[in-house]
């Protein structure tokens, strides 16, 4: 089974008004006020699958500044994970800024069939991955057994639309003072796999995941056994950042690396159907 832990996808009226959100969101407006990025459909992403071999895909939402923008989008995200209940998998989105109400559309999207929260954008929407007014939604989310995706960025390298300054200290932050979270951090963590050589951090990691999303624009193929070796494959999750990169690029990217064919197998599906509990798996 090939599951793609990262993919985004938007209700057609989106790119309608993608002018007018790009002034709204500063979000939105930091991913797709350039036209040449390209905004996909949930009939894209089946598209996509279908053309490239991918078994299941995880859809999420992005960091919307207001809750309104939040449930707008993420209604369309539940349909069509429930009109395609075998292949979507939704992740829906939320403002934390706003506690009560993040709590309630977390509730609801649970109710609607939603497996995780992301991709959280914390700079974007004004808050930090350690702020105390967070707690609410991240305990609800805990309850409701959902998995937590915040974007997280590299502290140094080349910039590029999007990348934001929420770094990997946020993130252990984050797993300090929340270990029994469902934690997955987009794009390697932005590298807070390599702090694992520590000893405090590999134990703060023990229930953290990395998806690759993006990771030819980030990292020489060498990322993939490095973070196995110190972290272990088992944390490793498929991440394409759909549509921006294509799904059978980023499963080529596992498949040309120093890795045996059980951790392929692993990190490209057997990883995200455990965590996500599809397949058969626990």
């Amino acid at each position: 089974m090939i599951i793609d832990f990262h993919t985004h996808i938007f209700p057609p009226w989106v790119p309608e008004e993608r002018d007018h959100l790009a002034k709204q969101d500063p979000c939105f407006g930091a991913l797709y006020s350039n036209h040449a990025a390209r905004i996909a459909t949930g009939d894209d992403l089946i598209r996509s699958m279908d053309e490239d071999g991918i078994d299941v895909s995880v859809a999420l939402n992005i960091g919307w500044s207001s809750q309104e923008l939040c449930a707008r989008t993420n209604d369309y995200l539940l349909d069509v994970a429930s009109h395609h209940p075998k292949r979507v998998v939704a992740f829906c989105a939320v403002q934390p800024s706003e506690p009560e109400s993040a709590v309630r559309e977390i509730e609801r999207c649970a109710r609607g069939g939603a497996k995780g929260i992301g991709e959280l954008r914390p700079d974007a929407q004004g808050y930090t991955l350690a702020d105390e007014t967070i707690a609410p939604v991240i305990e609800a989310a805990m309850a409701l057994k959902l998995v937590i995706l915040p974007h997280i960025s590299e502290p140094m390298g080349h910039m590029y639309p999007g990348k934001g300054v929420v770094r990997p200290e946020q993130a252990y932050e984050f797993a300090m003072r929340y270990p029994a979270a469902h934690l997955v951090c987009a794009h390697w963590g932005g590298g807070l796999p390599f702090y694992a050589l520590m000893p405090e951090v590999r134990r703060a990691l023990a229930n953290v995941y990395f998806d690759t999303a993006a990771s030819h624009y980030l990292y020489s193929r060498e990322v993939f056994p490095t973070v196995g070796k110190l972290v272990g494959t088992e944390k490793m999750l498929l991440g394409s950042d759909f549509p921006l990169i294509r799904q059978s690029r980023a499963v080529a990217e596992v498949e040309q690396a120093q890795l045996s064919e059980d951790e392929k197998a692993a990190v490209v599906g057997g990883n995200a159907a455990r965590l996500l509990g599809i397949g058969g798996t626990e």
